[in-house]
């Protein structure tokens, strides 16, 4: 995950002008004191995009012609890259650098969790999954053998025809709350969408009475979280545990981690490169934005205390270990990864014997609704506390507060876009009437 203090050079270096380009560069190498003498080497991949192999090769004469080295992947899902980046960096500590390499690693930590399921819940593991018309079908498409003992998927919107992310996709699913075109479902029978580039995942079914449900990211995050604690008090250990979201969380699921289940929940600024860094201050930190985005990290400490545990202690205990140790390889810590994301999913669901109905009623999402309003000027407001609290312009935020304290289990805010002039505004209430007033 790109440092944010890196944004700046790289915006700086995106809008230098040609002649400009080496005195940039130089520029950006003494701000980070950067050994230019060192042999720089470079991870490139790309996705199924008709624009991407030219803009690949680009990529590629570029670091040749400064002289830098590179390996090319070809065609990768942006989780995958992100993947083998850190794989390189780790000096191979976290896993071999290849595809092979990955599928083989997430394969046998979901098939080590899943041989220990009963066969309660859903008893034949099966899954449709939605791609987007992306990268993500392709590679899915070539793991899948590796995994098949456990679960079986079959692919919708997979390339072959229609385009990418048109009318399918998790964007799609999540907004129009409706399933994506060219799949047919069942009652209560699972179903999932990647997004494009397949970082991004939601799950969703249809009811006896054929009402869609979605289970966005707050309620994945919701329960990796439930389950990565039972597995700590079952081993006695107490870590420095935490959830990061975002405003755009669901209050309920913020009370069921908070109440419930006693993990602490905090709070940072839109964008998943903020939610990262935030849960990396954290033995174990589990991120996920309510699009589907998210991942968990553990410390190496805590890799390493998992790891001998499951070979000193016993019975229930041992077992509750090993299960950590392969959940933390079956995880994608690099970076926010839907193919690794469903594999940690299906596993849980599998060991809990949970359908997806009993996932999805672990807590009751409030009413909310979000908004973007066209304004001249996006600057004329501020907002501080992670975005939930305006600052500017005076009297907006008390404007706000008078209206919430109206409605149960209410809450409010409005942000500025970070890329365009409107203004973005969240609400949630007790009910679907009392929710839609604070927003006129």
């Amino acid at each position: 995950m790109l440092a944010p203090s890196w944004e700046e050079h790289a915006t700086c270096l995106a809008n230098a002008e040609e002649q400009d380009m080496q005195r940039v560069l130089i520029d950006i190498s003494k701000k980070e004191a950067v050994n230019l003498q060192q042999d720089a080497f470079i991870v490139i991949g790309r996705d199924t995009r008709s624009s991407s192999e030219k803009l690949s090769q680009s990529v590629i004469d570029g670091v040749t012609v400064l002289g830098g080295q590179f390996h090319d992947y070809g065609l990768l899902t942006t989780p995958q890259l992100h993947y083998m980046v850190y794989c390189r960096n780790t000096s191979g500590r976290y896993g071999k650098a290849t595809t092979e390499g990955y599928y083989q690693k997430l394969s046998k930590a979901f098939l080590e969790l899943t041989k220990q399921a009963s066969c309660s819940g859903d008893e034949y593991r099966s899954l449709k999954v939605d791609c987007a018309n992306g990268i993500g079908a392709l590679k899915l498409r070539e793991m899948e053998h590796y995994f098949s003992q456990g679960l079986s998927v079959q692919l919708f919107n997979d390339g072959t025809k229609g385009k990418l992310n048109h009318l399918c996709g998790a964007d799609f699913v999540k907004s129009h709350q409706k399933p994506p075109q060219g799949m047919e479902m069942k009652s209560n029978e699972r179903c999932c969408s990647f997004d494009g580039d397949a970082d991004r995942i939601v799950y969703y079914y249809h009811d006896a009475h054929g009402r869609f449900h979605l289970v966005d990211g707050d309620k994945i995050a919701t329960l990796i979280s439930s389950f990565l604690k039972e597995l700590l008090l079952e081993i006695g250990e107490s870590l420095n545990f935490g959830v990061v979201q975002t405003a755009y969380a669901n209050g309920s699921s913020t009370r069921y981690l908070e109440e419930v289940m006693k993990v602490p929940v905090y709070c940072t600024k839109t964008g998943v490169k903020h939610l990262h860094h935030k849960a990396q201050e954290f033995d174990i930190g589990v991120y996920f934005e309510a699009n589907g985005h998210g991942t968990a990290l553990f410390s190496t400490t805590v890799e390493m205390k998992i790891k001998q545990l499951a070979e000193e202690l016993e019975d229930k205990k041992r077992k509750a270990a090993k299960m950590l140790e392969s959940i933390i390889d079956l995880f994608n810590q690099a970076a926010g990864d839907a193919i690794s994301d469903m594999l940690v999913i299906e596993a849980i669901l599998a060991l809990k014997g949970l359908t997806v109905q009993q996932w999805d009623a672990l807590y009751t999402d409030l009413p909310n609704r979000q908004l973007k309003v066209k304004v001249a000027d996006r600057r004329v407001i501020s907002t501080t506390d992670a975005e939930r609290q305006a600052v500017t312009p005076p009297g907006l935020q008390e404007a706000i507060n008078d209206l919430v304290k109206k409605y149960k289990l209410s809450r409010a805010f409005v942000r500025p876009s970070g890329t365009e002039d409107v203004v973005r505004i969240y609400a949630e209430a007790d009910s679907q009437v009392r929710k839609c007033r604070p927003c006129t």
